[in-house]
C-alpha cells in the first residue's frame, strides 16, 4: 500500500489523537498522584483539538472521499458521529473527576483507555473495509473490557468485566465468522466492492452470503445489546464504576450505529429485504424485553441498562426503513440517546460520595427538597428518556416512527408506541420519588467542589430542552449527512 499525503490529511483527526495519546501515556507515567489533574485537563484538551480538526475537515471536504485504497471513508455521516463521540467523552471526563478521586480510581488509565476507545469508535464509523471495521471494533471493545474492570478491589466490577469480555469475544467471533463468509462469497474485503459483487451476482455463493449476513446481524445485535443478545448489558452497567458506565452507555452506541450503517447499507445494501426482516424481530424483542424488565428494577443503573435495550429497539426501527431519511432518523436517535444517557449517569455521580453509590431509585427520594435545581435537571433527563414533549427524546422518537410509517410498517410503529407508553412508567417513577416522597436524609445535598462538573451537567440536561425546542439545525445536519432532500 502506498501512503499519500492526501490520505494522511483525510485521517488527520485520528492520527493526531493517536500521537497525542501516546505522548499523554508517557507523560502520565511521570506524574505523581497529586498532579494527576494534568492528565484530566490534558485529555480534555486533546479531545477538543480532535473535535476542531473533525469540524475543519468537514468544512473543507463536504463530499465522501476515501483514503488508503478505500480502507478509510471521510464523509459527513462519519464527521457528525465523531463530533458527538468526542463531545460525550469530554462530558464523561468532566463528570467523573470527583467520583474517581473519592474511590481512589483517579489515574491515567481511565483517561487513556476512554480516549483509545473513542479513537476506535472514530475509526469504526469511517471504516471502508472489513479489516478496518474489525480493527476499530477491537480497539473500542478491548479498551472497554479493561475499563469495566477498573475497580480491581470490587468483586462486582471484576465479575462484570469477565462477563463482558467472554460475551464480547463471542460476539466478535460471530462477526468475524460472518465477515469471512462474505469474503468467501464475494472475494473482497472492501465494503463498496462487496456491494457491487452482490449486485452483479448470478446467484453463485448465495447460501454462503446469506449465512454470512445472519452472523453479521447477530454480531451487530450483540454489540448494540439488542434482545435476545442483551444478557451482558445489565450486569456490566451495574458492575462497572458509574464513570465507566457513563462512557460505555453513550459513545459506543454512536459507534455501533456507524458500524451497522457501513456493514448493512455500505456492504449488504442489496440484501436489504433480508436484514430488514431480522432487524424487525430484534427491534420488537428489544422493545418488549427492555421496557417490561425495566419496570421491575429498583437499582437505577440496572433500570437504565434495560431502558438502553428498549432504546436500541427504537434505533433499529430507523435502520429498518433502509432509506436516507430512515438512516438520518436513526442517527438523530443515536445522538439523542447518547446525550440523555450521559446526563442520567452524570446525575448518579452527582449524588454519589465516598462509600455511597446512589444507585438505588430510593436514593433519589425527596431530591427536590434537598436541591431543587438538580431535581429539575433529573426531571428533564427522565422526561426526555420517556419521550415527553417538547424534549429532545420526544422528537427523536417522532422521527423514527415517521420513518417506520413511511416504510409501510405501520404495525411496527404501533408496537413501538405501545411499548413507549409502557416505558414511560419507570421514568415517571423516578420523577415521582424525587418530588412526592420524603427524603431519607433531609440535609441539603452536598454539592461536588468541582464547578466544571456542576456546570457541564446542568448544560447537558438543559440541552435536552433546548434541542427539543430548536431541533431544526441538528436534524438538518443529519439530513445533509445522508443527502436527504426535505
Amino acid at each position: 500500500m502506498i501512503f499519500k499525503l492526501s490520505d494522511m490529511q483525510l485521517m488527520l483527526p485520528e492520527l493526531y489523537l493517536l500521537g497525542a495519546l501516546c505522548v499523554l501515556l508517557l507523560l502520565d507515567a511521570f506524574l505523581t498522584q497529586e498532579r494527576r489533574g494534568i492528565t484530566h485537563w490534558l485529555s480534555i484538551g486533546i479531545l477538543l483539538v480532535t473535535g476542531v480538526l473533525v469540524l475543519m475537515g468537514q468544512d473543507i471536504r463536504p463530499d465522501a472521499q476515501t483514503a488508503f485504497n478505500g480502507m478509510y471513508i471521510h464523509d459527513s455521516m462519519a464527521a457528525v458521529l465523531k463530533v458527538f463521540i468526542i463531545g460525550v467523552t469530554i462530558a464523561v471526563f468532566l463528570f467523573s473527576r470527583e467520583y474517581l478521586v473519592a474511590r481512589k480510581l483517579f489515574n491515567g488509565e481511565f483517561y487513556t483507555l476512554c480516549s483509545f476507545a473513542a479513537l476506535g469508535a472514530m475509526l469504526l464509523v469511517s471504516a471502508g473495509n472489513l479489516v478496518m471495521v474489525y480493527l476499530g471494533l477491537e480497539l473500542l471493545t478491548l479498551s472497554s473490557y479493561a475499563l469495566v474492570g477498573l475497580n480491581r478491589d470490587s468483586g462486582l466490577s471484576s465479575e462484570a468485566a469477565i462477563k463482558y469480555f467472554v460475551l464480547g469475544a463471542l460476539a466478535s467471533g460471530l462477526l468475524l465468522y460472518g465477515m469471512s463468509m462474505i469474503y468467501g462469497a464475494t472475494g473482497t474485503l472492501d465494503l463498496g466492492k462487496i456491494h457491487q459483487a452482490i449486485a452483479n451476482s448470478d446467484g453463485h455463493g448465495q447460501v454462503l452470503l446469506s449465512f454470512g449476513l445472519v452472523f453479521l446481524v447477530v454480531g451487530i445485535a450483540f454489540k448494540f445489546g439488542a434482545a435476545p443478545f442483551h444478557m451482558w448489558l445489565p450486569d456490566v452497567y451495574q458492575g462497572a464504576p458509574t464513570a465507566v458506565t457513563a462512557f460505555i452507555g453513550s459513545a459506543p452506541k454512536l459507534a455501533a450505529f456507524g458500524m451497522a450503517y457501513r456493514l448493512l447499507e455500505g456492504a449488504m445494501g442489496n440484501m436489504g429485504p433480508h436484514w430488514q426482516q431480522m432487524l424487525s424481530v430484534l427491534a420488537v424483542a428489544s422493545l418488549a424485553v427492555g421496557n417490561i424488565a425495566a419496570i421491575a428494577q429498583t437499582n437505577l443503573k440496572r433500570m437504565l441498562a434495560y431502558s438502553t435495550i428498549s432504546h436500541i429497539g427504537f434505533l433499529l426501527l430507523g435502520l429498518i426503513n433502509g432509506t436516507p431519511a430512515g438512516y438520518s432518523a436513526a442517527m438523530f436517535y443515536a445522538i439523542s440517546y447518547s446525550v440523555m444517557a450521559t446526563a442520567a449517569f452524570g446525575m448518579i455521580m452527582l449524588l454519589a460520595r465516598q462509600g455511597f453509590e446512589a444507585e438505588e431509585i430510593d436514593d433519589f427520594k425527596g431530591l427536590n427538597q434537598r436541591n431543587p435545581w438538580f431535581a429539575l435537571m433529573m426531571l428533564l433527563t427522565m422526561a426526555s428518556l420517556a419521550g415527553i414533549p417538547p424534549l429532545f427524546g420526544f422528537f427523536a422518537k417522532l422521527l423514527v416512527l415517521k420513518s417506520v410509517i413511511d416504510a409501510g410498517s405501520l404495525w411496527l410503529a404501533i408496537v413501538a408506541i405501545v411499548f413507549a407508553i409502557v416505558g414511560a412508567y419507570y421514568y415517571l417513577r423516578v420523577i415521582k420519588v424525587m418530588y412526592f416522597d420524603a427524603p431519607v436524609d433531609a440535609t441539603p445535598l452536598r454539592m461536588p467542589h468541582d464547578f466544571s462538573f456542576r456546570l457541564a451537567l446542568s448544560l447537558n440536561a438543559v440541552a435536552l430542552l433546548a434541542v427539543g425546542l430548536y431541533w431544526g439545525p441538528l436534524i438538518d445536519w443529519c439530513n445533509r449527512a445522508f443527502h436527504v432532500v426535505v
